[in-house]
């Protein structure tokens, strides 16, 4: 079976045909040339009876069947052309052989194929007509020159094959062309829907990624200012009624650190709604669907940059005296040492190196009340280590007085920000029944 151009061009639209046909419509335009094309030959198969010596009605059958076969255009194209080469000296299928021509060059047979059929209907109707013309000549219908037998074997025959081949070639070669951009239109649409989705997945992680990260902070300042708020008002509870002074100096100290702890709360919040009002004020202009994604992709981007501009903010290195002494005064007896020389670091490296700390000190107070802590801060070349060790606890197994919650998810978090920056971290209980957390972070982050 042989597709032609015709077929690509109209199997897109329409209700399907009968057999081959992709629509009805080109059933209806086939049949009518076949119809068109057998009356033709019937007329013509009268004289060519005569000339042959049969009788009339058995030209006209053959005509009528010769020239049928253009029903079948679509379908065998090749034998329409070799039909119509067959009848041509009969001179019969003039319009079977243009039409037969044209179908074969808009076809999709290779281009060989067509020349080939081309080439023999060209010399078939140049043979026909020089013979024919000459014959005329002799009869005496015709009285010119020599010279008019090779020019109008010559025109006939280039006029009959050259401008259906030529219209074929183009037709096929623009409906494989217009077949061509509309795959590649398909495929381009099909590229921005996966682009679409891609940049809704890469918003839609990076709204997690920034959940995360606000959970992680909001976890460490909740955590620890309230855990030292709960011990020290433990300790007031304690001490309010056997020294009153004690008991001033603890609740001015829970008044300080609800302080704290609030304030960063307020920062933390504040970045969150200025990135909520820019994301909003950018989405809210209409764009076009296929940009939608990467509209989203973006907008979550710029407030996971901006949320991390204002949280870069938070803690630094150098307080950790401050976060060590606070512990202390809770009651927390606490040795720091730092080791080699102390320099600036990228904000998030020292924003991370601090909560580690903090969260391992949180820990050590919900888990490990009264126990000796021994905090240590290295300066390395390319590094930054911390570890925060614990002693056992006075009573072994013992909870803390405060029953201060725990959600676990304290090591998750520090083990996550740690990750994040390229760095390992560690954590586990010692030998002598303490616990014990170490991480190291590169100091090119």
């Amino acid at each position: 079976m042989t597709t032609t151009g015709e077929d690509h061009a109209a199997g897109r639209t329409g209700p399907a045909g009968p057999w081959w046909w992709p629509r009805r419509r080109s059933a209806v335009l086939d049949a009518g040339l076949a119809l068109v094309s057998a009356a033709e030959c019937a007329v013509e198969g009268v004289p060519f009876a005569r000339d042959a010596g049969i009788p009339a009605a058995a030209g006209v059958v053959f005509g009528v069947l010769a020239g049928s076969v253009l029903l079948v255009r679509r379908q065998w194209p090749i034998a329409v052309v070799l039909v119509s080469i067959a009848i041509t000296p009969a001179q019969m299928g003039f319009l079977m052989g243009i039409v037969g021509l044209y179908t074969l060059a808009a076809s999709e047979l290779p281009r060989r194929i067509i020349g080939a059929l081309a080439g023999m209907s060209l010399v078939g109707t140049l043979i026909v007509t020089l013979v024919r013309v000459r014959q005329d000549m002799a009869h005496g219908d015709v009285a010119i020159g020599e010279w008019f037998v090779p020019f109008a074997s010559i025109t006939r025959s280039l006029g009959v094959t050259a401008p259906p081949v030529l219209l074929g070639l183009y037709v096929g070669a623009r409906r494989r062309l217009m077949e061509s951009l509309r795959e590649r239109a398909d495929s381009l649409e099909r590229e921005l829907q996966l682009l679409a989705e891609r940049a809704e997945e890469r918003a839609e992680w990076a709204r997690n990624e920034e959940r995360t990260r606000i959970a992680r902070e909001m976890h460490d300042v909740v955590a620890h200012r309230v855990s030292l708020m709960v011990v020290h008002a433990a300790a007031l509870q304690a001490v309010a009624r056997k020294d009153p002074e004690k008991a001033v100096r603890n609740a001015a100290l829970v008044g300080d650190m609800g302080r704290q702890a609030l304030t960063e709360l307020r920062e933390m919040l504040g970045v969150l709604r200025s990135g909520e009002a820019v994301t909003g004020r950018r989405t809210a202009v209409p764009v076009p669907l296929a940009a939608v994604g990467a509209a989203a992709a973006a907008a979550a981007s710029r407030m996971a940059e901006e949320s991390a501009e204002g949280l870069a903010e938070g803690p630094r290195l150098t307080e950790l005296e401050e976060l060590v002494g606070q512990s202390a005064a809770a009651g927390m007896v606490v040795d720091l040492s730092v080791e080699g020389e102390a320099r600036s670091y990228a904000p998030e490296l020292e924003q991370t190196a601090y909560r580690v700390v903090q969260e391992a000190l949180t820990n050590v107070h919900k888990h490990a009340a009264g126990a000796k802590t021994y905090v240590r801060l290295a300066h390395r070349v390319s590094e930054i280590a911390m570890q925060v060790e614990n002693e056992p606890p006075p009573e072994v197994g013992s909870a803390s007085s405060a029953r201060l919650p725990s959600g676990g998810n304290g090591l998750v978090g520090m083990k996550e920000r740690v990750v994040a920056l390229g760095g390992v971290f560690l954590s586990g209980p010692t030998d002598a029944g303490g616990f014990r957390v170490s991480a190291v972070i590169p100091a090119s982050v």
